[in-house]
């Protein structure tokens, strides 16, 4: 019975490992997704634009408040675990346009990730993110 729970247990695990790790996204951004707590969080690490401007800040968060952070560094996303290799039940937030939406996150075959933001379903955009490290 134990060695069946902890079977169970790895299996359960190993999904939320796959996503762990250094992803390249289709705008050559490098975002580095982690556990935090029991979810799932993505900081940036690096992209174009702050390899030209590495001091680059928030400035267009709709909150003035904070518009002063640095984006490197910056938890952009956290979802929640749904299933094997599915977070749901989050928000990603986009430094490009200064807005946050709900997010969906899935693991795919071939060291790929699926985003997905949205403002209301069916207003979504998704992109597939490919890993690059560990």
């Amino acid at each position: 019975m134990l060695s069946t729970l902890i079977a169970l247990a790895l299996s359960a695990a190993a999904p939320a490992d796959g996503a762990h790790g250094l992803w390249k996204t289709p705008s050559g951004g490098q975002i580095r997704m982690a556990p935090c707590g029991g979810d799932l969080c993505a900081t940036v690490v690096g992209s174009p634009h702050l390899r030209q401007n590495p001091d680059q800040r928030d400035v267009l968060n709709q909150n003035a408040s904070l518009r002063g952070r640095l984006i490197k560094g910056l938890r952009t996303m956290q979802v929640s675990p749904t299933g094997p290799g599915e977070w749901h039940k989050g928000w990603v937030y986009n430094p490009e346009d200064g807005k946050t939406y709900k997010a969906e996150v899935k693991l795919l075959p071939g060291a790929k990730l699926k985003v997905t933001g949205c403002i209301a379903k069916p207003l979504c955009q998704s992109q597939t993110w490919t890993r690059i490290g560990d």
